[in-house]
């Protein structure tokens, strides 16, 4: 293909990226306009202009973001994941599998954004560090998962065992105040770097192994991922000494105003180049080595990793400068007009918030192709949407009546690994990877400093470490069930379908058949 020809395919890609990231934002934006003018809350014309900004930026960002993981991230983990496999040297592909995972991670934006609002009661440096080793182990054991070929919700029923072993400890030694901040760690990791990544892998080593399940054995690593946060967190929570006290960060735009967006848009471009850095030293190190890729692939990789690149500076700088500050306000005003005016408000922006997550566009196509069309785009996006309002709601309900996380989350979890036993293992893996996913950097930029805010109007602010955190775990949990309740459906419908061709038959006349003598 020419080069011309190649920059017209590239304009061509984009201009439809460009329009679903406009059907994806524009929903979120237009509720906050008809918020603004309403008397509940006092959204000033300087906050709504810089909010209007900041939504172009957002559709910009989540358009260039898509176009560059459909260049760059995807084939690097199809790559990586197909010719780690095909050298048949194990011990080389989960040595790199294991430092990946904890290098992405570390590198990840969104988890960043969670150590910096969590500051002071827990360490940043030690908190993301943490993270990386436990997604670095779990992306380890998930690997072993697909090239063994062992089930999914085997290796989640004993996560999630130990997982709530260690909340029980945490709560016994008087520290469950960071019961809600571990479980979000495991949802603020799979961000809009690894996800593509991380799911790229899978599929690269499972078509390579190959077998007569290959395409299901793909799913189920975002999943395992999201586990090993919640483990290493809730560990460290237990070591971690002394008196435990939250400060409410500055999160009023007059704050980044000051600061000025340029030192912002620095942090960022910081941020991003550092995650974006370490992913492709890793790259190139194996490319030289292992992969040789042609010189067009490694060309058209590094052209999509800068459209990744401009794509999440744009769209993490449209969220703090603005989605940040205004999910904060929008919370206090809206919680303390009328509780029932927060709750009714969180299940509705947490339906329209989902679109706009960047990461569950990647998924929901991978689904797709991978499924062969048996799960939709559509399906999946309805009963993200679906899952993600349910969940923002019921924590503001929890924020108001002020009850642990755990009632929640336990028979949550068990109602979702109940249903793993009851739908195709395939509705199971996507499930799982789907509550990883939706958690994205809109969740932890937007909708919990919107549960903070509330908390705060509600609770005040000594009680939000108890009840406002948590709000991504929950995000994270409800997809599982929504997902698997689309199996579930999936199932019915063709044992109905089969029984009514049974009955048929059955209920044929004789005089149908014809005998001879």
């Amino acid at each position: 293909m020419s080069m011309k020809a190649s920059y017209k395919l590239i304009l061509t890609n984009l201009g439809e990226k460009l329009k679903e990231a406009l059907v994806s934002v524009l929903p979120v934006s237009a509720i906050v306009f008809i918020l603004s003018l309403t008397p509940w809350v006092d959204i000033g014309t300087r906050e709504l202009v810089t909010f209007v900004v900041a939504a172009l930026l957002l559709v910009l960002g989540i358009g260039l973001f898509n176009l560059g993981a459909d260049m760059a991230m995807t084939p690097m983990g199809h790559y990586i994941g197909e010719g780690l496999t095909a050298s048949k040297k194990l011990g080389v592909l989960l040595s790199v599998c294991l430092v990946m995972g904890v290098l992405i991670t570390i590198a990840e934006p969104d988890l960043s954004v969670l150590a910096a609002q969590v500051s002071a009661v827990m360490n940043g440096t030690a908190l993301i560090v943490t993270v990386g080793v436990g997604v670095g182990i779990l992306l380890l054991l998930g690997v072993v998962k697909i090239v063994f070929h062992k089930d999914l919700t085997s290796m989640l029923l004993y996560g999630y065992m130990a997982l709530f072993c260690l909340a029980a400890l945490l709560i016994d030694s008087g520290k469950g105040s960071l019961l809600a901040l571990s479980f979000d760690s495991g949802g603020v990791t799979t961000g809009p770097i690894t996800v593509p990544f991380i799911m790229a892998l899978g599929v690269g080593i499972a078509l390579t192994i190959g077998g007569r399940n290959a395409s299901e054995n793909s799913f189920g690593l975002i999943a395992l991922c999201s586990v090993g946060p919640i483990v290493a967190v809730l560990a460290l929570s237990l070591l971690s000494q002394g008196e435990l006290q939250y400060a409410i960060p500055d999160y009023s735009m007059d704050n980044i105003l000051a600061l000025g967006y340029q030192y912002l848009l620095a942090d960022v471009c910081w941020d991003v180049g550092k995650s974006l850095a370490l992913l492709l030293v890793v790259f190139f190190v194996l490319q030289f080595t292992i992969l040789k890729l042609p010189r067009t692939q490694i060309l058209q990789i590094l052209i999509g990793i800068v459209y990744t690149f401009v794509g999440l500076v744009l769209f993490l700088s449209a969220v703090e400068m603005a989605f940040m500050p205004l999910g904060y306000k929008i919370g206090t005003q809206l919680a303390a007009q009328n509780p029932a005016l927060i709750i009714g408000f969180a299940f509705i922006i947490g339906m329209v918030v989902v679109l706009a997550e960047p990461a569950v566009h990647v998924l929901n196509n991978q689904v797709q192709d991978i499924t062969g069309g048996e799960v939709t785009k559509t399906q999946m996006m309805l009963a993200l949407s679906l899952g993600v309002g349910a969940s923002i709601g019921l924590s503001v309900i929890r924020v108001h009546l002020g009850f642990s996380l755990l009632y929640y989350l336990i028979p949550g979890y068990l109602l979702s690994l109940g249903l793993s036993f009851l739908v195709p293992r395939l509705y199971t893996a996507i499930a799982f990877d789907s509550g990883g996913v939706a958690s994205g950097p809109l969740t932890s930029s937007f909708i919990l400093p919107l549960v903070i805010g509330a908390c705060v109007s509600l609770q005040g602010e000594s009680q939000v470490l108890d009840f406002a955190f948590g709000v991504v775990a929950m995000v994270a949990m409800t997809p599982l069930i929504t997902i698997q309740t689309l199996g579930f459906k999936s199932v019915l419908s063709v044992r109905k379908r089969s029984n009514a061709a049974m009955r048929r038959i059955l209920k044929a006349s004789d005089d149908q058949i014809i005998y001879f003598e």
